[in-house]
């Protein structure tokens, strides 16, 4: 068995590299199409930072952005059809090195139970469903009891955590990023110790003015409006965007780490796994043999003989167990499955774009009260509804896009008396889907809007379930004991380009 320990060391290098602030610094040009000069009062004081990077997040590594081709890449053994092959583009991003372990999620617990004190429910509800452990026919009440609190498991791979409360972790996660991003610049004091219920950070609360703590040091506003300064905006460079889960597509090109030829730009041939050899075993070295991920190589066998293991366990491993992947990420195939952002469709690969591919959107709008203020719920956080019958857009006309082109009537409307009706009109003649405890019209079926995809295999799956390119699906509410997570983030600005310089651009 392979326990890689490079990973302390880069994980220690990425956590030290993401507390940086990227705060950039006034540039000192003029405007190229008015001539008025930047960050000058006398000019009306538009302010304009330059930006010279992105700080990689905490925990993250750097996912250059590139074509593959998703989907299957070996005979559909469960003949289910729901990923045939299609090429797509990637934009770059951020993933975590590893899982979310134990450890990262017992922070975000104990930090809910200190914070939210009056709502002793939110912490609950956010715990991992332990009891997933439980199997009728086989005793596994240790782990029910210890797996995630006992300090043996630290490095293991958080499970028993729903789509749901993987997204809310998330937000959770932005807040702290972003929060000590603005600590590192000198804009915030420190004051955990204060923060109860919903007077606590929160990066759109912070944004729209709603968030008024402990102030340390405000940015010089230099059009004299504001005499103790202002807030800061994304525009200066120091807030991260959002962490999110990755979306399927760039799960599995992550996973699949395609590295072409830098001298051609020619990828030559198709992985099986995120690793090379297209086998389970490490095919050279000194540990040529060597299983390469934590999967059950047939039934009843999870371990390996005593004292000679090879690689499995009858439960996940910790993060960092075996070999990275060419992008430096570990247990991309076997361990746990991971949560991804999509809705599952079967047919999605038919519909969706061919650049940043993703089901699932629903687009959202800051809920405001009579005044035109955003409105702040009991934990701190801004309320937003989602957005209704949209009639003079060429690009949506729904906010809720998790059914389009798959049973949506908006979807398929075309001409331009029905695209004039009501919202409510056309949901009559919607397609609905009902599975998850809901009443609902129109047909019955496991697969509906709360149908989340869920990828990678894991130590409870066959050798067939480790290639990047199969999918399932869970409600989103539902947990496993083999189901944990990673997080991503945008890389904004895309990669990094050389510009072309000419006498005229000077």
């Amino acid at each position: 068995m392979k326990f890689c320990l490079r990973l302390l060391i880069v994980s220690f290098g990425l956590i030290v590299g993401g507390c940086a602030t990227n705060s950039g610094s006034h540039y000192t040009g003029a405007s190229k199409t008015t001539g008025w000069k930047y960050n000058d009062p006398k000019f009306g004081a538009f302010e304009v930072y330059t930006m010279y990077d992105q700080p990689t997040p905490s925990g993250m590594v750097f996912v250059p952005g590139g074509t593959f081709t998703m989907g299957r890449v070996t005979e559909d053994l469960p003949y289910e059809w729901n990923n045939p092959q299609r090429r797509v583009s990637i934009d770059a991003f951020y993933i975590d090195a590893t899982e979310i372990r134990n450890i990262d999620y017992r922070e975000y617990i104990h930090w809910l139970e200190k914070v939210y004190g009056s709502y002793p429910e939110v912490a609950r509800n956010a715990l991992p469903d332990t009891l997933a452990w439980r199997k009728p026919l086989g005793y596994n009440e240790s782990f029910v009891e210890f797996y995630f609190r006992f300090t043996s498991y630290n490095e293991y791979p958080v499970v028993a955590v729903s789509w749901a409360q993987a997204n809310d972790y998330c937000v959770w996660r932005t807040d702290r990023i972003n929060e000590f991003a603005l600590i590192n610049a000198g804009v915030l004091d420190f004051n955990v110790a204060e923060q109860k219920d919903a007077d606590n950070f929160n990066t759109d609360a912070y944004l729209a003015n709603e968030y008024t703590g402990a102030v340390k040091k405000n940015l010089p506003d230099l059009s004299g409006n504001n005499p103790e300064g202002r807030k800061v905006r994304y525009e200066d460079g120091i807030l991260f965007p959002k962490v999110r889960l990755p979306t399927e597509a760039e799960w599995e090109y992550a996973a699949l780490a395609p590295v072409g030829n830098a001298a051609t730009g020619v990828l030559n041939g198709r992985d099986i796994y995120p690793w090379k050899g297209n086998r389970v075993r490490q095919t050279e070295g000194a540990e040529k043999g060597q299983l390469m991920a934590n999967f059950q190589k047939g039934r009843g066998d999870l371990i390996g003989v005593a004292n000679n293991p090879d690689g499995n366990a009858p439960q996940p491993l910790p993060v960092t167990s075996f070999w990275p992947n060419d992008f430096g990420l570990y247990c991309m195939s076997g361990n746990v499955n991971e949560w991804v952002l999509d809705v599952y469709r079967a047919l999605s690969f038919e519909d969706v774009e061919d650049a940043r591919p993703f089901r699932g959107n629903i687009y959202t709008a800051l809920a405001r009260g009579e005044d035109g203020r955003p409105i702040k719920d009991s934990l701190g956080r801004l309320k937003r509804d989602t957005v209704g019958y949209v009639n003079n857009r060429p690009n949506y006309v729904m906010g809720d896009n998790r059914n389009y082109r798959d049973g949506d009537a908006l979807s398929a409307i075309t001409g331009s008396t029905e695209i004039g009706k009501k919202e409510e009109q056309v949901n009559s003649n919607r397609m609905y889907y009902q599975g998850d405890g809901e009443k609902r019209q129109g047909m019955s079926s496991l697969v509906n809007e709360r149908s989340r995809v869920y990828k990678g295999g894991s130590f409870l799956d066959k050798a067939y379930y480790l290639s990047p390119g199969t999918r399932r699906f869970l409600d989103e509410k539902q947990a496993r004991e083999d189901i944990g997570f990673r997080c991503a983030m945008d890389r904004l600005g895309g990669a990094k380009f050389k510009p072309v310089t000419t006498p005229e651009a000077k």
